[in-house]
């Protein structure tokens, strides 16, 4: 959100702009404004302006250099940046202007939005001074702007489908809102789908990036309680959480948004209402779980049991995540509510079901055509025969919940949709709040492939439920053409716990010292594709000191120094020779290979073929020499020259290989090497060309190392902060506050719970949530008295009546 008195503050040489507080959304990508005027037209303040990095390049180029006729110059390369980012306006304009000037006459970056175009200027502004009336609205602005001699500088479109592009619409599973993500989640689908993201602009497709925040249910619901607050409040704080993160993590979304929203409630509702009217949807009576403790029916993940299937004891009343299999709740044994630990009962309610059975052949017939000619990880393929194999049955869309989209039906108005009708759907209404044209998107099969990048654990509702429901509302929707699923990491040699304090999660690593490009890169090495992988402290430090420090950042550094201190920093002349033409050969197969691989998303065998490049490049300046040659004759000379250009070339096409993987890094190494934007356009158009960008008489500029050593003491120190026990400082026994290791466990679990019950009554929380705390609170206690040897009954306190 953005609120303005004033945009500018009054100085000698500054147009001011003056106008009564507003308060406007601002996207999670800034390509929007602003400052609602009175009319209801909108205006961008320059601080919105600043945070596109083409505007503020030709903002230092015009206002602080003073060349407003280079402006156009400066933004050539950055406003490749801006492509895809822009979101949906019905305004007919939006407008910035006003900025320091050292005269009266200054060129000025001139930014005006249209329905369908972004359009920068450079307009010449008359230094004045403005007051309240003058811009009342924008009339004025767009009069002056009319009267100058303006030169376009570029047009984007807003991101639609185009005639005779590869258009793909890629879609991340959404995170549910109330948890922070921790590493395997991350992995699991953001980062995974952002890979592949970058790398299809770089391959020139015309993409559009899709994700938000899975906002209702009774996740929620829960978490408000034990917060004290509402569960929009509670949607509105974690939804910047998962952004916060997920920007540190240089996740490059299109548009991030969320399932609360007018937009979700009015699409649910319209696929509501046309599968109704298909009649695929039918009236049953459930039998619920229903915790008389906590007094509500209690959501599927709100319930632990034994699997009916394979007795794993944790199953969720939804799904066993060792099995795979779905489950009713009722079906678990020994169930027990998650908040309270109390058995639940069972219950009668009514409910809607999504007719499967009645959709399975137009499902069955879709999922042959789409598995057929699409990349489906094996593993996805996997699970979804094994729900068909086992029969469809009717699905439960509807549950007595208070948080979600309100089911439109009378019979069931205090009913919501279940979230995994509902969320889903997420997509669409996301996109919707991007473009008012989201139609073209998830209307449109002909033109449109569907990437979802997921964990293994959401591919049923993406392969069985939700393409259902978009098939039996009969609306020629766009399905999934691509499913990309992975297994899962674990931390260690454990599962991830916040509760535990056991893993990292995403809002600690930019703690730890180590940058994002480092976590994206060893993530990613390690990617989970075919089965489970676990991050390790010591293989992350492993990976950056062998393959980032001594390979890949080794071989760039070398490439570039020796251009620097041999050659003055000018790239010198190449006379190729045979074995120079074996290193393009071999250079040129790891390219092919790398773009095939990506092609089919394998983006973890993809990034070895980045690294065999740099191995190659190792191995062959070791073999030349160059730093002996340069000082030998003629001949020699000119070997350390081709040896040295070359080098440096190869660095160049690493830079735009990396870029989908590493962006900082690979940006530091364009910026190291002054590499042309146009490398970024063309190494990896058709199967991969590995083009000369860097000629003789390039000129680099300044290089400095990539990367760090992560030292064995450094990773000792992270991995017992992240071990479990970072959570528990002190210990306390016996009213005495010392350092606890024979019994950490108990000791911890009764401070940190008693913290929890002191909270939750600060918070006036429901009387049922603090009893059964402090029930949990008393069953500790108990465990340690009995593992002292101590008697588990509490000591009467002296003067008080038993």
């Amino acid at each position: 959100m953005i609120r303005n008195h004033n945009l500018f503050t009054p100085s000698k040489h500054t147009l001011a702009l003056f106008f009564s507080e507003r308060v406007v959304p601002f996207l999670s990508r800034p390509a929007l404004p602003a400052l609602l005027l009175p009319n209801g037209l909108y205006l961008f303040s320059s601080n919105a302006i600043c945070r596109l990095p083409a505007v503020l390049r030709a903002l230092h180029v015009a206002v602080l250099q003073g060349k407003g006729a280079e402006v156009s110059k400066a933004l050539q390369g950055p406003l490749n940046y801006l492509d895809q980012s822009l979101s949906k306006r019905t305004t007919p304009y939006l407008t910035a202007v006003c900025h320091p000037s050292k005269s009266q006459h200054t060129y000025t970056p001139f930014v005006a939005y249209s329905t369908s175009y972004l359009v920068i200027y450079n307009c010449q502004y008359h230094y004045s001074y403005f007051n309240q009336k003058d811009v009342d609205s924008q009339d004025y602005v767009l009069t002056r702007w009319s009267k100058q001699n303006k030169s376009q500088v570029c047009v984007f479109p807003i991101s639609l489908p185009q005639e005779g592009k590869r258009n793909i619409l890629l879609t991340s599973a959404l995170p549910y809102v109330n948890n922070v993500p921790h590493l395997g989640n991350i992995i699991g689908c953001v980062l995974s789908a952002d890979v592949f993201s970058r790398y299809g602009r770089l391959r020139g497709w015309n993409l559009l990036f899709i994700c938000g925040t899975d906002e209702y249910g009774t996740a929620t619901e829960n978490k408000a309680r034990e917060e004290g607050l509402t569960p929009q409040q509670i949607c509105d704080k974690y939804h910047a959480v998962h952004a916060s993160i997920y920007k540190w993590f240089q996740i490059d979304f299109d548009f991030f948004g969320r399932t609360t929203t007018k937009k979700q409630t009015e699409i649910a509702q319209d696929i509501f209402w046309r599968l109704h009217k298909r009649d695929f949807l039918v009236e049953d009576t459930v039998e619920q779980l229903r915790c008389e403790s906590c007094q509500r029916f209690l959501a599927d993940r709100f319930v632990e049991g034994i699997c009916p299937f394979c007795n794993y004891p944790e199953a969720r009343g939804d799904q066993c995540d060792k099995c795979g299999r779905l489950i009713n709740a009722v079906e678990l044994r020994e169930p027990q509510c998650k908040v309270c630990r109390q058995t639940p009962v069972i219950r009668s309610s009514k409910h809607l079901f999504l007719d499967l059975p009645k959709l399975e052949g137009q499902l069955d017939e879709w999922l042959d055509k789409s598995t057929g000619s699409g990349d489906w990880t094996a593993n996805a393929k996997q699970i979804t025969r094994s729900w068909l194999r086992d029969g469809l049955k009717p699905r439960c869309i509807t549950r007595d919940l208070k948080w979600g989209t309100p089911v439109p039906h009378p019979d069931f108005a205090e009913k919501v949709f279940y979230v995994w009708f509902d969320a889903p759907i997420g997509y669409l209404s996301i996109t919707a709040n991007y473009t008012d044209q989201w139609e073209k998107w998830w209307k449109n099969p002909q033109q449109v492939e569907l990437y979802n990048f997921m964990a293994k654990d959401n591919v049923p509702f993406h392969s069985v439920v939700f393409p259902c429901s978009l098939l039996g509302a009969q609306d020629n929707y766009t399905l999934v053409n691509h499913l990309v699923a992975t297994e899962y990491l674990n931390y260690e040699d454990t599962k991830f716990s916040k509760s535990r304090g056991v893993g990292v999660f995403g809002d600690m690593a930019q703690d730890t010292g180590i940058p994002s490009d480092v976590w994206r890169f060893y993530l990613l090495y390690l990617r989970p594709e075919g089965q489970d992988s676990a991050f390790s402290w010591a293989d992350m430090a492993l990976k950056n000191n062998s393959e980032l420090l001594n390979n890949l950042g080794n071989f760039i550094n070398r490439a570039g120094m020796f251009v620097s201190k041999f050659f003055d920093g000018c790239v010198p002349v190449m006379e190729l020779q045979q074995e120079d033409k074996r290193l393009l050969a071999q250079v040129g197969w790891e390219l092919r290979q790398y773009i095939q691989l990506m092609d089919k998303v394998k983006i973890r065998d993809a990034l070895k073929h980045i690294l065999n490049i740099s191995r190659h490049g190792n191995q062959y300046i070791q073999v030349n020499e160059p730093w002996k040659n340069i000082k030998g004759g003629d001949s020699e000379r000119q070997r350390a020259s081709t040896v040295t250009g070359l080098s440096v070339n190869i660095a160049c096409l690493l830079s735009v290989m990396l870029q989908p993987y590493m962006p900082a890094v690979s940006q530091t190494i364009r910026k190291q090497l002054n590499a042309p934007e146009s490398c970024i356009n063309t190494m990896l158009q058709g199967t991969g060309t590995f083009v000369c960008a860097l000629t003789a008489g390039h000129r680099i500029g300044t290089v400095s190392p990539l990367f760090q050593k992560l030292e064995a003491d450094q990773i000792e120190a992270l991995k017992k902060r992240f071990g479990g026990q970072q959570v528990f400082d002190l210990c306390f026994c016996q009213t005495q506050m010392y350092e606890c290791d024979k019994c950490i466990t108990p000791c911890h679990l009764i401070y940190f719970q008693g913290d929890k019950v002191r909270t939750l009554k600060a918070q006036k929380a429901e009387k049922a949530v603090i009893t059964a705390e402090v029930a949990m609170l008393l069953d500790l206690k108990k465990q340690l008295a009995l593992a002292e040897g101590k008697s588990p009954e509490p000591t009467p306190q002296k003067g008080k009546k038993k």
